[in-house]
């Protein structure tokens, strides 16, 4: 196709305002996208400079979503892209990259980044020699911009995956550092020498993110740079051409320079430049940097801050990376030397008004509310806030240097209430008050565990906090609930303290200013935990869950999904009348939620964190009325399109959380309805195609579905329920590149199959043996083999002489018998403790399937078998009761332990914590340090050790099964009764090999069955009595 038809067609998929005109160039674009060229007529497109605008911008976005899906094939995907198509694209691209108008060297810019990330270095060797002929050339920025997408590459790369970039170091930075000293020394520097010098910083911060690379190493080079850094950091940024717009100023050139320039010095200082930090071969470098650097930058810093000081302007970003700096001069003496002398002013003249409520704060809170609620709750927004690095500030200020700074702050904070209570209404500093209130909140764990402080926190609330709650400044108020939440646990010696505060927070949630009702149900959460007495919310409930869904409805926000949480964890049952209602408004509010994320790929991650939210507290609900089966069929109505929708790719954000309620309501439910089990297909397919990760998720649901809805998994043809989970399990198991600890739900599954379908599928034990020993052959993780066997250890359960039929069909009854006995003999060889099945589970399994073998006839079980066998299962018995017995005393102790742990917060405060580092922070204690050293070592030898695994801990037991109402002990016995009764002579010649040791443990296995019956006989009694 030639290229204004090409543009054509490209302008019109993009631009047509006529629907079928549009889907028709759709339709052609997929034709022709994947022929020979297609990829450089395009490219030749959005390099044409007399092409229409909109035509090159739809045709670099093609270019970059075709380059993204197809430029590096998945796996077994075949290339859609010719090499020699490959290697004009490369060349073009860097040819005109640095020519393209800003808005579609972005699109390239991405391009470039897919096609680097997978090509360099291998398959674009003479990328870099490119690179570096640009940066002596005339097209320096074109080199730079490609020079920072290759080290972006590299940025959070470690070890020999970062080897690449060395020689990207070693070859490049000398031209840098030549370049950068050019642009610095330029007189009357224009915008463009910003965005050169912005390109720089950012090459030279994905260089050194992770690791210094050697070449900085040589302490000529290194200060060349620094002085470059420096210089950058501590001149003027141009009067001239700088935007009045605050949003644009901001992102201004030379502000962002400054703000690079920023970002690399906090980096060098916290993780190359700390002596604490450093390996030996580093730590001269730390020294040098300490030595020659860090007061310099300390200096520059506080020359900047005192601009805003005397109003002048930095971008916040500037200010938080300043403030980080600061903070993390607190703990080292030689630099909080230096930050003494100027500690009054910064502290009370630059960070405390940082904390005030600003003009800003004052607009945004009038013109959208619900953005100001927004940043308030984001973490993202707190990285870049300079209110948050002022308080991050305080805060590592008393904790390290609390003698010297802790009272002398708090009398700051009393004298701002102070003036504020003497000041006439139409005169009080409103704004001060809003910033001593964020101080009290924030250092409020400081506060609650030191005198005299202590003792006046409920004075304090009484004076100062609860009067803001009928406060004319709607912020006031908002800060009021805010912190009387922070406060809510403490002991109050009044009551009625309390409970003013909590009617005050839930007045608050009435409060015409939507800023007051969110912190206002924020706080409720604190006051919910506190509270003693719950009669005191519970007529309140009503209306409290009223205005709940109210706000739900303005506000999308995660915390308001926790709170929601707290009230129905608190409440349990009780909320068993409002269940209904309130599943109702947090599914509407679910959709919302997704419909909000769905909307606009730029936007922030709220909508999605507050979706998660409603789900957790739908979770949250469904638990509280487990004892109220009949409520679940009410309200599974109201969750199934939620569980249909977000059970398929459109639910991998909140797969985990779906299937947390389809856990619950199978679980729960009197039955399981058909609409539940049209879920079903749903989770088979996610499983089979990308849901992998969620196996063990998937696990709970689906042994739901075979242990309680039975009758209908046997009968049911259309689905195939047996059919398809014999196609996934075989499909897992089949597949070799798929991880032993990704699978290790397939064998559980076939486990509760056998266990739940006792002699009614027959047709499934062969093929399910079948495949699980083809996998035990290649099985390297111990616990996965164990799980292996104990499919074996079912099938022998289930049904002995047919299993022994297909295991002698095989040829390997021998060979599985003996591997099985040997796992069960296998032990660790520094400990001495078995190495295989360890859970109780696991145990039991064993003990049922062995003990299945002994009632088999003679001739089909070779006589050399039934020993080693009879042998296993005594001591399989043994472990297993001693076993349960270790856990009964463990969980005795445990709730004594959660008793003790009730007071434990007494005995320990702030001050016999933070009082060494304010001696001296640069020194632990040497106790201390011992004491870590030790402990460190213990968690070493403990973890290095083979005893220490991830297959010791199992949540087998927390599924029901069959074999939970089966008693091994009686079966055992049982089983041998029968032997000794029906076949004599052979118990005789068994009983005969045993020997001291084994005849020992066979008594006291008979012993203990007996007082198993005796048990057993006495709960069916008083279960008897219990029901009469």
């Amino acid at each position: 196709m030639d290229l204004p038809s090409l543009a054509v067609i490209i302008g019109a998929a993009a631009c047509s305002p006529n629907l079928n005109e549009r889907k028709a160039a759709e339709q052609s674009l997929d034709q022709f996208q994947h022929t020979p060229q297609h990829l450089i007529r395009v490219l030749q497109i959005i390099v044409d400079g007399g092409c229409d605008p909109a035509i090159r911008q739809a045709a670099s976005i093609h270019f970059k979503n075709f380059i993204a899906k197809h430029w590096e094939p998945h796996s077994g995907d075949q290339n859609k892209i010719l090499p020699s198509d490959k290697n004009v694209v490369r060349e073009q691209i860097l040819l005109y990259v640095s020519q393209l108008p800003p808005i579609l060297r972005v699109q390239m810019g991405e391009c470039l980044k897919t096609i680097i990330y997978a090509d360099y270095p291998e398959q674009w060797s003479l990328l870099l020699d490119w690179v570096k002929h640009n940066l002596q050339d005339q097209q320096v920025y074109g080199a730079l911009f490609v020079l920072r997408i290759l080290s972006s590459k590299y940025e959070f790369k470690s070890d020999e995956d970062r080897a690449p970039i060395y020689r990207v170091v070693e070859e490049t930075f000398p031209h840098l550092l030549n370049i950068f000293n050019k642009l610095v020394h330029v007189e009357n520097p224009s915008l463009e020498v910003a965005d050169h010098i912005k390109l720089i910083c950012k090459i030279f911060w994905s260089c050194i993110y992770l690791e210094l690379p050697r070449p900085l190493f040589d302490p000529n080079f290194f200060n060349a740079w620094m002085t470059l850094f420096l210089n950058i950091l501590e001149r003027p940024v141009p009067i001239e051409g700088q935007p009045e717009d605050p949003e644009l100023r901001k992102s201004w050139g030379w502000w962002k320079a400054k703000k690079w320039v920023a970002h690399i010095l906090n980096r060098l200082y916290t993780r190359f430049g700390d002596l604490k930090l450093q390996n030996p071969e580093n730590k001269a470098f730390a020294q040098m940097f300490q030595t020659n650097y860090a007061a310099k930058i300390l200096e520059c810093h506080l020359k900047l801050l005192n601009a805003i000081r005397i109003g002048g302007y930095l971008p916040d970003r500037v200010i938080n990376l300043i403030l980080q700096y600061l903070s993390n001069s607190i703990s080292k003496n030689s630099m909080y030397n230096l930050l003494q002398p100027h500690l009054n002013v910064l502290l009370f003249e630059i960070v405390f008004p940082l904390m005030c409520f600003s003009d800003n704060d004052q607009m945004l809170w009038e013109e959208d509310p619900h953005e100001y609620v927004r940043k308030g709750y984001d973490i993202i927004e707190d990285l870049y806030s300079p209110r948050t690095a002022s308080m991050d500030f305080v805060t590592e200020l008393v904790r390290k240097r609390g003698k010297d700074n802790f009272p002398k702050f708090i009398q700051f904070i009393v004298g701002i209430f102070k003036r504020y209570d003497e000041a006439p209404l139409e005169h009080k500093p409103y704004r001060e008050k809003d910033g001593a209130l964020l101080a009290v909140g924030t250092l409020c764990d400081k506060l609650r565990q030191n005198e005299p402080y202590k003792s006046e926190l409920e004075n304090m609330l009484v004076q100062h906090v609860f009067p803001e709650f009928s406060s004319p400044a709607g912020h006031l108020r908002a800060k009021a609930a805010w912190v009387a939440g922070q406060y809510a646990n403490i002991n109050f010696s009044d009551q009625n303290n309390f409970s003013k505060a909590l009617h005050c927070v839930i007045s608050g949630m009435r409060d015409p200013e939507l800023p007051v009702r969110v912190d206002s149900v924020f706080a409720l959460r604190s006051f919910i935990e506190a509270c003693k007495n719950l009669d005191e919310i519970r007529p309140l409930l009503p209306q409290l869950l009223n205005e709940f869904f109210k706000l739900m409805n303005e506000v999308e926000n995660e915390d308001l999904a926790f709170t929601l949480e707290t009230i129905v964890f608190k409440f349990g049952e009780e909320i068993s009348p409002y269940a209904l209602g309130l599943c109702q408004n947090l599914a509407s509010a679910f959709w919302r939620c997704i419909d909000t994320d769905n909307g606009d790929d730029e936007t922030d991650d709220s909508g999605a964190l507050a979706a998660v939210g409603c789900l957790r507290a739908i979770s949250t609900i469904l638990e509280s009325i487990s004892s109220l089966p009949h409520l679940y069929g009410q309200i599974e109505p109201q969750l199934l399109p939620i569980m249909r929708k977000m059970l398929t790719t459109d639910g991998q954000d909140v797969f985990e959380e779906v299937l947390e309620i389809v856990s619950y309501i199978t679980t729960f439910s009197p039955t399981i309805s058909l609409d539940m089990w049209s879920l079903w297909p749903l989770m088979m397919e996610a499983l089979k195609d990308w849901a992998i990760d969620f196996f063990p998720n998937i696990l709970v649901p689906l042994h739901n579905y075979i242990s309680r809805g039975t009758e209908h998994y046997l009968a049911c043809k259309e689905p195939n329920y047996q059919q398809s989970l014999w196609s996934v399990i075989s499909a897992l198991l089949a597949d070799k590149n798929i991880d032993d600890s990704d699978i290790e739900s397939a064998p559980k599954l076939i486990g509760i199959v056998l266990q739940t379908c006792k002699g009614r599928v027959d047709h499934c034990v062969e093929p399910y043996l079948r495949i699980t020993l083809d996998r035990l052959r290649g099985a390297e993780k111990s616990s996965f083999r164990c799980l292996l066997i104990e499919v074996v250890a079912n099938a022998f359960y289930y049904n002995a002489p047919l299993t022994l039929g297909i295991l002698q069909g095989l040829g390997i009854t021998t060979e599985i018998l003996t591997l099985w006995l040997h796992m069960l003999q296998e032990k660790k060889k520094k400990s001495g403790v078995h190495a295989n099945f360890k859970g109780e589970h696991d145990k039991k399994v064993c003990i049922l399937g062995l003990t299945s073998l002994l009632n088999l006839p003679a001739d089909l079980l070779p006589g050399d078998v039934l020993p080693p066998v009879f042998r296993a299962i005594l001591e399989l018995l043994v472990a297993y009761k001693d076993q349960l017995a270790e856990s009964a005393k463990a969980e005795e102790e445990e709730e004594d332990d959660d008793e003790d742990d009730d007071n434990m917060d007494e005995f320990l405060s702030d001050d016999e914590v933070d009082e060494g580092d304010d001696e001296n922070p640069d020194e632990t204690d040497a106790s201390t340090l011992r004491k870590l050293a030790a402990q460190a070592k213990d968690f070493r030898s403990y973890s290095d050790d083979e005893e220490f695994s991830d297959d010791d801990f199992s949540d087998d037991e927390e599924l029901d099964s069959p074999i939970d109402e089966v008693d091994p002990f009686i079966l055992f016995m049982d089983a041998v009764a029968v032997m000794q009764a029906s076949d004599s002579l052979r118990f005789q010649s068994l009983t005969q090999t045993l020997g001291p040791h084994y005849e020992g443990l066979a008594n006291n296995i008979a012993q203990h069955t007996e007082q198993r019956r005796a048990e057993i006989l006495k709960e069916k009694q008083s279960s008897t009595a219990v029901a009469s």
